[in-house]
């Protein structure tokens, strides 16, 4: 089943999550099992109560490190949350590492091996190579 689009109100929700998120992360987290992180997006539920916080790090192997050090500070994100947003409910928040990036270069490198197996693709004749062009013959009468 297909994703509906995210009305305005949702993604200026996000967004906001997203912008506190990523100041935090980056001006109070001091662990260091933490790498650099990026907040890449976030997903809040309708009623706000829950979020899906996507992030990637600079490096892969900093990856799992990263995830702890969010996850055992998720209560010091969520208490900020509540105090910079003001809102009716804080949402319960679960990192999740955004493999985008990752599967973007996997497919790439795919694409490039198997381009590279079929070897360059044929050039279609264009108006140089068609009968009649600047290099064919003139025809006598």
């Amino acid at each position: 089943m297909a994703k509906r689009p995210r009305n305005t109100r949702m993604r200026r929700v996000d967004t906001a999550l997203r912008h506190v998120l990523a100041e935090v992360i980056a001006r109070e987290l001091s662990d260091p099992r933490l790498g650099f992180v990026t907040i890449t997006h976030v997903e809040a539920t309708q009623d706000v109560r829950e979020a899906k916080v996507f992030f990637t790090t600079l490096r892969t192997r900093e990856r799992r490190g990263s995830q702890e050090a969010l996850d055992s500070a998720r209560g010091l994100l969520q208490s900020r949350l509540a105090t910079e947003l003001r809102s009716r409910s804080t949402p319960q928040l679960t990192f999740v590492y955004d493999s985008t990036q990752q599967d973007a270069v996997a497919l790439t490198r795919f694409i490039d091996e198997v381009t590279a197996d079929t070897g360059p693709a044929p050039e279609e004749p264009g108006e140089d190579d068609a009968p009649g062009g600047p290099d064919a013959p003139e025809e006598s009468e």
